[in-house]
C-alpha cells in the first residue's frame, strides 16, 4: 500500500515540477531515472503528470539520487544540497539496499529475508531501510524490479553486438547459461519468483509480466531470423520461443541443483544441449 506520510509535510502540486528539475539535472531519460530510484516507470510518469501522488519513500529515494533536500521536494524548505553521506555508497543508499536484498534472496530464499538482515548487510539500521522502503513488500518488489531491469539491460547490450538473428540467439543462450556467480544468483532469484507467480502475488504477477516480455524477445529474434533467411522457413516464432525458453528453464534448474565443480560441467552440458536444439530445429539447414 502506498503512503504519503513520513516526510515533513505532504506532496504539493509543485512537487512534480521539482522532481522534473532533479531529473533534468541528472541528464538522463525519465525511464533511466526511474531505474535509478527503483521506481515503476509508469508510476513516475503518472506522478509527474499529476494523476498520482508520489509516496514519501519515493521522494526520499529521488532526493537521495538527486542529492537534494527532501523537504525542498515537498516545498517545506528552501532549496539546499543534501549533506553528503558519512560513508559514500556506490549508486546511493537505495540501490545498495536493493542490491543487498537481491543477494540475500538468492542466498536464503524470498521468504527468509528480513528487513533486519538487509539492514545488517548494508551496515545501517532498520529505520534507514524503512525511510527508503516503508514495508518489506515494497522493498522486495523493488528488488525484483531492479533485478529484471538489470537483466533487460544486459540482454539489450548483447543483442546490439550481434550481426544477425542467429548471433542474437547465441548471445541470449550465453546470457541464460548460469556459469558465473552473478548468473547463478540471478537464476536463484528467478526460481523463487516462479513460486510467487504460481500463487499470483503482486511480485509473482510482476515476474509473470516480465517473463512474457522475455519470451516475446525470443520470438522477435526468431521472427527476424526467418526474415533474414538464417532460420527455417515457415517456423512459428511463438512456438519456437515457448519451446526454447522452457528448455532453458528446465536445464538451468538442473544446473543450479548441482553444486561445486560439477556445476561447471552441468553448465557446459546445458549450453551444448541448447546449441544442439537450435541447430536441429531453428537454424536453416
Amino acid at each position: 500500500m502506498e503512503t504519503d506520510d513520513v516526510l515533513d509535510g505532504a506532496p504539493t502540486a509543485d512537487t512534480a515540477a521539482r522532481v522534473r528539475e532533479v531529473i533534468a539535472a541528472a541528464g538522463v531519460s525519465q525511464r533511466e531515472f526511474a531505474r535509478r530510484v527503483v521506481m515503476d516507470p509508469s508510476k513516475l510518469s503518472r506522478s509527474l503528470s499529476g494523476t498520482r501522488r508520489f509516496t514519501a519513500a519515493e521522494l526520499a529515494r529521488i532526493a537521495d539520487e538527486g542529492r537534494v533536500d527532501a523537504g525542498w521536494l515537498l516545498g517545506t524548505r528552501a532549496r539546499e544540497r543534501a549533506a553528503a553521506p558519512t560513508v559514500e555508497v556506490e549508486g546511493g543508499r537505495p540501490l545498495q539496499i536493493v542490491r543487498e536484498t537481491v543477494r540475500l534472496i538468492a542466498e536464503h530464499g524470498f521468504h527468509a529475508v528480513r528487513v533486519a538482515d538487509i539492514a545488517r548487510a548494508c551496515a545501517t539500521s532498520s529505520a534507514a531501510i524503512h525511510y527508503h522502503f516503508p514495508g518489506r513488500a515494497e522493498l522486495l518488489e523493488a528488488a525484483v524490479r531492479w533485478c529484471m531491469d538489470e537483466d533487460t539491460a544486459r540482454r539489450a547490450a548483447r543483442l546490439a553486438e550481434a550481426d544477425d538473428a542467429a548471433a542474437e540467439l547465441r548471445q541470449l543462450i550465453a546470457l541464460q547459461t548460469p556459469r558465473t556467480a552473478q548468473q547463478r544468483r540471478q537464476w536463484a532469484v528467478w526460481l523463487d519468483l516462479w513460486a510467487e507467480a504460481a500463487r499470483s502475488t503482486a511480485v509473482g504477477r510482476l515476474h509473470s509480466e516480465y517473463y512474457r516480455q522475455w519470451r516475446e524477445t525470443v520470438a522477435d529474434v526468431v521472427r527476424r531470423g526467418v526474415g533474414q533467411g538464417v532460420f527455417r522457413a515457415g517456423l512459428d516464432p511463438q512456438a519456437a520461443a515457448l519451446t526454447l525458453t522452457a528448455l532453458i528453464d528446465g536445464l538451468a534448474t538442473h544446473v543450479l541443483s548441482v553444486g561445486g565443480p560439477s556445476s561447471v560441467a552441468a553448465a557446459d552440458a546445458m549450453h551444448a544441449a541448447l546449441t544442439t536444439h537450435v541447430t536441429d530445429t531453428i537454424l536453416a539447414p
